[in-house]
C-alpha cells in the first residue's frame, strides 16, 4: 500500500475553468476594497485636526479604532449568515457599498460620542466584504495564481489609496476638512455598490477546483467552525494574525509623526503616498515571488518567504519609529520600506487559507482570519494609545511594533510544523471528490 501523503506541487491539470473577464472583476474588487477602507484613512491621517476639533486626547483615536474593530469582528461573520437568503453579489453591493451612507453620516457628527457611533455602525458593514472578496478571489483563480491574484487585488486598493491619501492630506488646510473626507468616502461606497450590482459576476463556490462542481455560497454553521478550527494551520495563522503589530504603523503612522516627531498634520500626512506606492509594489512582487516559490518549494515557499518579510520588519521599524531624523524624506523612505514589506503579506496568506480550507468554507476562513485581525488592531490601537499617554509614544511604537513584529516572526515558525499535512489533507480530500463526481 502506498502511504506516501499527496503531493502539495501545482498539477498542471488543476488549472481553473476560464473564467470571463477575469481582470475585470479583480479591478472592481480592489476598487471596493480601496474605498471602504479609506474611512479608517480619514481617522489616521485626519486625526491629529480631528482630535483639535472635537477636543480630544491621543488615546481617544486607539478607542475610535479599538470600537469600530470590535463592531467589525463581531458583524463579519453575522454578514455570512444573508448568504442563505441572498448572493454573494447581493450582500457586497449592500455591505461595502450602500451601507456607506454611515460613513457619509459621520461627517456630520457633533460630538466624539457620536462620531465613535457612527464610524462604529459604518466598520460593522465594511467588516462584510473582506470575507466576500477573498471567497470570490480563490474561486476565480486556482492554487498556481492565487498569490499574485491577491497581490493585485491589493495593490491596486493600495494604489487607489496612494491617490487618496495626499487629497486627505490637503483637507487638513480646510476648516472642517475631517467632515468632507467622511462625506466623500461614504458617497464613493454607494457608487460602488451600484457597479458591484451592475458588474460583479460571481464564478460560484469551488469554480477554480477543476471538475469538482460549483455550488452557491453557503453559510456554514457551527459545525463548519468547528471543522475550520480543527485545521492545525488556520489556528496558527489566526494566533499569528492576532499578534500582529504592523496594525500600529498602518492605523497610527501619521500620529508618530507629528506627536512623536514635530511635524505638521498637512507634513506628515505626505508618507502616506510614498507608503502606498510601497505597499503596491510589495503586493505585486509578493505576490508574484509566493507562487514562485510555492512552485519550485510547495512545501516550504510561501511560508519562509512571510517568515523573511516579517523578521525584516521588525529589523528595520526600530530606525523608522525610534531615531527622529529631522527630514520628512527620511522618514517616508521607511516608512515607505515597512509598508513594501507588509505587502508581501496577502500574497502569501490567502493562499495559505484557500490550501488547507474546503471550499465550501472559505468564505467563513476569510471571515475568522479578518475577524482576528480587527480584534488585533483593536488591542493594539488600544494600547498604544494608554502607553503613549503613560510612556511617551515612541516608547509605545517601541513595543508595539518593533518588539511585537518581531516576536511575530518567530511565531510564524509554527507554520512548519503543519502547513504541509493540512495542505496534503486537503488534497486528498478534494481528489476524492472528484473522483465521485465523475
Amino acid at each position: 500500500m502506498n502511504t506516501q501523503a499527496p503531493s502539495l506541487a501545482p498539477r498542471a491539470a488543476d488549472q481553473p475553468a476560464a473564467a470571463p473577464a477575469r481582470r475585470r472583476q479583480l479591478a472592481l474588487l480592489s476598487a471596493l476594497i480601496a474605498f471602504d477602507n479609506t474611512e479608517a484613512g480619514i481617522a489616521s491621517v485626519m486625526f491629529p485636526m480631528l482630535r483639535t476639533a472635537l477636543a480630544l486626547p491621543v488615546s481617544a483615536l486607539g478607542v475610535l479604532v479599538a470600537v469600530s474593530r470590535i463592531a467589525g469582528m463581531v458583524a463579519g461573520p453575522l454578514w455570512l449568515l444573508a448568504l442563505r437568503r441572498v448572493s454573494r453579489r447581493t450582500l457586497l453591493a449592500l455591505c461595502a457599498g450602500f451601507w456607506g451612507v454611515w460613513t457619509a453620516a459621520a461627517g456630520l457628527a457633533q460630538d466624539f460620542w457620536q462620531l465613535l457611533l457612527l464610524f462604529a455602525v459604518g466598520a460593522a458593514g465594511i467588516a462584510g466584504a473582506g470575507p466576500l472578496v477573498n471567497g470570490l478571489l480563490v474561486d476565480l483563480f486556482d492554487d498556481r495564481s492565487r498569490g499574485r491574484a491577491a497581490g493585485a487585488l491589493y495593490g491596486t486598493a493600495a494604489l487607489i489609496t496612494a491617490l487618496a491619501g495626499p487629497l486627505l492630506g490637503q483637507l487638513t488646510r480646510v476648516h472642517d476638512g475631517w467632515r468632507y473626507g467622511f462625506l466623500a468616502s461614504g458617497a464613493l461606497q454607494i457608487l460602488i455598490g451600484v457597479l458591484v450590482l451592475l458588474f460583479l459576476r460571481d464564478p460560484g463556490v469551488g469554480a477554480a477546483e477543476p471538475r469538482l462542481g460549483r455550488a452557491p455560497a453557503a453559510a456554514p454553521g457551527r459545525a463548519g467552525t468547528r471543522r475550520l478550527l480543527a485545521v492545525p494551520t488556520l489556528r496558527v495563522l489566526l494566533l499569528q494574525r492576532l499578534t500582529n503589530g504592523q496594525f500600529v504603523l498602518q492605523v497610527s503612522g501619521v500620529v508618530l509623526l507629528v506627536d512623536g516627531f514635530g511635524y505638521s498634520n498637512a507634513l506628515a500626512a505626505t508618507v502616506v503616498l510614498p507608503a502606498s506606492l510601497a505597499y503596491l509594489l510589495g503586493t505585486y512582487a509578493g505576490g508574484l515571488l509566493s507562487d514562485r516559490l510555492h512552485r519550485r518549494h510547495p512545501r516550504t515557499g510561501r511560508l519562509v518567504l512571510l517568515q523573511a518579510a516579517l523578521l525584516a520588519y521588525g529589523v528595520l521599524a526600530y530606525p523608522a519609529s525610534q531615531i527622529a531624523w529631522h527630514h520628512i524624506a527620511v522618514h517616508a523612505a521607511l516608512f515607505s520600506v515597512l509598508a513594501f514589506l507588509q505587502g508581501v503579506n496577502p500574497g502569501i496568506n490567502r493562499p495559505l487559507v484557500a490550501a488547507v480550507t474546503a471550499p465550501e468554507l472559505r468564505n467563513a476562513a476569510f471571515a475568522l482570519m479578518l475577524s482576528t485581525e480587527l480584534v488585533c488592531t483593536a488591542w493594539t490601537s488600544l494600547a498604544l494609545g494608554y502607553l503613549a499617554d503613560a510612556l511617551g509614544i515612541r516608547a509605545a511604537f517601541l513595543w508595539l511594533l518593533v518588539v511585537l513584529v518581531l516576536a511575530n516572526g518567530l511565531l510564524a515558525s509554527l507554520f512548519h510544523r503543519t502547513y504541509h499535512r493540512d495542505a496534503a489533507a486537503l488534497q486528498a480530500e478534494l481528489d476524492r471528490r472528484r473522483a465521485e463526481h465523475r
